[in-house]
């Protein structure tokens, strides 16, 4: 895997943009979820509450961002930060399968929510502007973390459509077993995620980040290793 070298300027304004980003998704998240779990608790919505706590985990996921990216050297907190962006996706998902249950064995029914629905829509059409940003910086940064986070926002863009299909069909035709479906869903994207998170996977393009911080090659070596594998990348016809 070729990587990209950036200039010292370059990669100290990719941080900065991480950060922004961050805190954007960490201020606008903490208002959803307030406003997804005050809703779904008022209506008994199941998916309704899930969808606020996976606001919350996009909070805390933006909020190991901003732990790693105020760092010195980001690339050296990469692997602890993947662990505990997948450890809030199982925290999640384990959390929405329980009360999910719950619901579709009949304790307790979710009631329409205008609230909820409107939250839903409104998370469709801004998360994915996130989404690209987050993602193209992560890229550019070779940063799996920042890409991992992209994820955690894409994740919360598809369970906006979820939850608001699974709202307007319990509002429209009184499908009430709609809302813990869709909670389900929500629940097995999350552990989809969360295990891609841990295992590192969720950036084919980013560096992999070596024991001094900088950027490894697909030999796990940096960008001035004289190795025989990475010089036989470079007569090869790879960049590093």
């Amino acid at each position: 895997m070729a990587t990209v070298s950036l200039t010292a300027e370059r990669r100290a304004k990719l941080n900065k943009r991480c950060l922004h980003l961050a805190y954007a998704t960490a201020g606008y998240n903490l208002a959803e979820g307030i406003v997804a779990v005050t809703a779904g608790a008022i209506a008994s919505s199941t998916a309704l509450l899930g969808f606020g706590l996976d606001s919350f985990v996009e909070v805390s996921s933006a909020l190991v961002v901003i732990w790693q990216f105020r760092s010195k050297l980001p690339e050296a907190r990469e692997k602890l930060a993947l662990k505990l962006i997948a450890a809030s996706f199982f925290a999640l998902a384990a959390w929405i399968t329980i009360d999910a249950v719950r619901s579709l064995l009949g304790q307790g029914e979710a009631e329409p929510s205008p609230v909820g629905i409107a939250i839903a829509a409104v998370s469709v059409i801004v998360m994915p502007a996130l989404v690209w940003a987050k993602r193209r910086t992560g890229k550019e940064l070779g940063s799996a973390t920042v890409v991992a986070d992209s994820v955690q926002t894409l994740l919360c863009t598809y369970l906006s459509g979820i939850l608001l299909i699974g709202l307007v069909l319990n509002a429209t035709l009184g499908w009430s077993w709609a809302d813990p479906i869709a909670a389900l869903v929500i629940a097995a994207v999350a552990i989809k995620e969360g295990v891609e998170a841990w295992r590192g996977e969720q950036c084919d393009d980013c560096a992999i980040p070596t024991g001094d911080g900088g950027q490894a090659d697909a030999c796990g070596c940096g960008p001035d290793c004289t190795d025989a594998c990475c010089t036989g990348q470079k007569k090869d016809g790879e960049t590093t």
